[in-house]
């Protein structure tokens, strides 16, 4: 069972011995002040120093000074990065014997470091990969609290909500189907058994930013990041600070909060909760009755707590917690084929949410060192209650831990490996044996490596593989379901997935603001079959569903950055999908479910921004998706309803949204301009099978701004929805019309 531990520990001690052998011997010192457009100090900035494969990383301070150790001899890059501001400087060997100046300048996209894209982290510039990063201060300016609201504008990226907030929410990223994202919050993951997440039980509270990461990335986390992962970064750390919000608004919403974030004494934390609640869409159903069952609330609480020694080490602790209440009144919408069934007036959905996770960085030979360590452990309770006329209840139970050695093996060549242990149980009330409830068990053992080289300055490949051991306990049968079950013995999948990615600074320098840059990505994906899935079929060898992934695009900055553009163009083919067989497909599989599903999905995401001066930013994104779906193996036809060509559910051909924000003062406002293209949908009462319709395109414009009374008060109202489009993100299911909400921020700051 642990071989691969085992494997990890003797590959990497030799490496570590050699690369002791290797370690830094001699430090340089580099010291620098950042300073805006107008020579003024820039605080609290995120300084990155290259210096080649090895990263160090520190903020400015009240000056906008900074002193870092660099390796004797290196020649290295300087990146400062703040809201809307962005610095890079080149040093020669040897350091630079006075202080350097490093002037920022305005940049149409915010550089951040993004931890989600590679085994270590790097300077968004630099990331292979098709990534978005959404900082907390665009989120604030924006007024979105929630996940669904944030991702909304992500290029590549499809969000649909049954209803209003806290209504089932699902994901849809390059035409991945709704548990192909993979979704974590400091590095926890958020999806239940089997990859699936409801996005509304994501709410956002003190977040730093938003990572999303397109493409498989099995390699870097196996199971259930076959289309892709969604990191929501939360604040800790910097200057002590407190906020508190509160605000209300149409439909009976309510919301408030508080938090507090800081670092003194090498000691960080960071501690909030919030709640709000709405009584969601109180109007007529299609039968002319009242809908009074749509109410929602969600309560959540975090805390993190870290320290950092001198020498380097770091550590992290995070507890968090999420409670939500819904209300479940049905399709109350459209009702194409006449059937609706009426308006449910009682069934609600409670679920309970608790992860918590401990973090420990050590570099091994110092401050300065080639080599670093980083291990995690952590937990999550998923649960979920369905109270109606046939309740029921739902677990994920989750156990994970994960330890990884970075080494700089010189200025050209990174290495990272480490190995991985998951152990995660998936139950629920009519998941049975015997007529007991009985949780399906499964346990994932991987190990993992990954090697980056920059042969030249502006050229750097990655490469990594991950190989992993995917564990499922014997499952005993039940005899007495409405399908019948026969024991399932234990079963183990060995599943290898690569992944390798290239960027190439084609023109114009890294610290340039005038470049192209050439970046693409190749991988495999795995999603292993979901607790349902498992235990309603008479399969015991069903298998994870695969994905094959490529990407080219192209990012193009002009005017000393302060305009990019960045088109890309994807292909993805899904093999191995798990669907029933049924009576269509008995002479090409003797089960009643098969991993004999096949689907495609090709396009193009652009996207756009413009930041023609300070407190100005103007940002496009669009989509053009082309999904179809296959032929199943060893028959020319498609699984019932659906036709060979027919597009993906619910998945646009068209979208894409337009953002401004603009701040001036103690002023500040944000328009939006979303649109989502025609998408083929299901009949609301029975699904794919009742028969599939046309859910017409709609157009949505939001508004809003605040003004800021005094220091650290400041009012904010904005206008959802503001023209009153009529329109079903999914079919039968009402979004909210036109609402408005004001607020007020409280803020203070050491």
């Amino acid at each position: 069972m642990f071989q691969p531990f085992r494997l990890y520990a003797q590959a990497f001690t030799l490496l570590l011995l050699l690369a002791h052998a290797s370690a830094v011997s001699a430090q340089d010192r580099l010291s620098g002040r950042l300073v805006d457009p107008d020579d003024r100090p820039v605080t609290g900035a995120a300084v990155t120093v290259e210096a080649g494969t090895q990263t160090i990383h520190t903020t400015s301070d009240a000056s906008g000074g900074f002193n870092v150790a660099i390796p004797a001899g290196a020649t290295v890059t300087v990146r400062a990065m703040a809201p809307g501001l962005r610095g890079d400087l080149d040093v020669p060997a040897g350091g630079a014997t006075q202080p350097v100046i490093v002037r920022l300048r305005l940049t149409a996209v915010d550089e951040h470091l993004v931890v989600s894209a590679a085994q270590v982290d790097l300077p968004l510039s630099r990331v292979p990969d098709s990534t978005t990063v959404l900082s907390g201060e665009m989120l604030e300016a924006r007024q979105q609290f929630s996940a669904t609201q944030a991702l909304r504008s992500v290029p590549g990226l499809t969000v649909q909500q049954t209803g209003g907030p806290g209504a089932q929410t699902s994901l849809f990223l390059r035409g991945g189907e709704s548990d192909y994202t993979l979704v974590l919050i400091d590095g926890i993951r958020a999806n239940a058994f089997g990859g699936g997440i409801d996005l509304s039980q994501v709410p956002l509270a003190d977040v730093e930013r938003i990572e999303v990461v397109r493409g498989p990335q099995s390699a870097l986390y196996g199971g259930d990041a076959i289309g892709g992962v969604v990191h929501i970064v939360t604040r800790s750390g910097g200057a002590p600070s407190a906020q508190a919000n509160f605000e209300g608004g149409s439909r009976g919403f309510l919301r408030g909060g508080a938090s507090t974030t800081g670092e003194m004494n090498r000691f960080r934390w960071q501690v909030g909760g919030d709640w709000f609640g709405e009584d969601g869409f109180t109007g007529r159903a299609s039968n002319g009755e009242t809908v009074g069952n749509d109410d929602s609330r969600t309560a959540q609480g975090a805390v993190t707590l870290g320290w950092r020694a001198t020498g380097g080490a770091d550590v992290q602790g995070t507890l968090r917690y999420v409670d939500t209440d819904r209300g479940v009144p049905g399709a109350v919408g459209s009702d194409p084929a006449g059937r609706f069934f009426g308006v449910d007036q009682t069934s609600r959905n409670l679920t309970a949410r608790w992860t918590g996770g401990v973090r420990y960085l050590q570099p091994w030979f110092g401050a300065g060192s080639r080599v670093r360590q980083r291990t995690e452990i952590d937990v999550a309770d998923l649960d979920l209650i369905s109270r109606s006329d046939f309740p029921s209840e739902g677990e994920t139970r989750r156990t994970h831990a994960r330890t990884q050695t970075d080494i700089a093996w010189s200025t050209s060549v990174g290495i990272s490996g480490g190995a991985e242990w998951l152990a995660e149980r998936g139950g629920s009330t009519f998941i049975t044996a015997n007529g007991t409830a009985t949780p399906v068990e499964r346990s994932l053992l991987g190990a993992f490596g990954e090697a980056r080289w920059t042969p030249t300055a502006p050229v750097s490949i990655a490469a990594g593989v991950r190989a992993e051991r995917i564990h499922r306990d014997f499952f005993p049968g039940d005899p007495l379901a409405f399908t019948p079950r026969e024991d399932f013995s234990a079963d183990t999948v060995i599943s290898v997935n690569p992944k390798v990615s290239a960027n190439w600074l084609v023109a114009g320098a890294p610290s340039g603001g005038r470049t192209t840059r050439v970046h693409g990505a190749f991988g495999t994906g795995i999603r292993p079959p979901d607790a349902f899935e498992l235990a309603f079929t008479n399969n015991s060898g069903l298998k994870p569903e695969r994905s094959r992934s490529a990407d080219l695009g192209i990012a193009q900055t002009l005017a000393d950055g302060a305009v990019q553009f960045d088109v890309t163009g994807f292909w993805n083919s899904y093999d191995d999908l798990i669907i029933s067989v049924g009576n269509a497909f008995t002479g090409v599989s003797r089960w009643s479910t098969d991993n004999i599903s096949n689907a495609r999905a090709r396009g193009v995401e652009a996207s756009a921004a413009w930041r023609p001066r300070a407190g100005l930013s103007l940002q496009a994104a669009y989509t053009l998706l082309d999904t179809e779906i296959l032929a199943v193996d060893g028959s020319p036809t498609a699984p019932p309803p659906y036709s060979v060509g027919d597009r993906l559910l619910r998945r646009p051909r068209h979208q894409g949204s337009l953002d401004a924000s603009w701040t001036r003062g103690r002023i500040g406002t944000f328009a939006q301009v979303q649109w989502r293209g025609e998408t083929l949908d299901a009949e609301p009462a029975w699904g794919p099978t009742g028969g599939l319709y046309d859910n017409p395109a709609y157009t949505l414009a939001n508004l809003g701004g605040s003004l800021q009374l005094r220091r650290g008060i400041s009012v904010t109202a904005r206008v959802l929805n503001l023209f009153d489009e009529r329109y079903e993100e999914v079919l039968g299911f009402p979004a909210p019309r036109r609402t408005a909400y004001v607020g007020l921020r409280l803020a203070a700051s050491r």
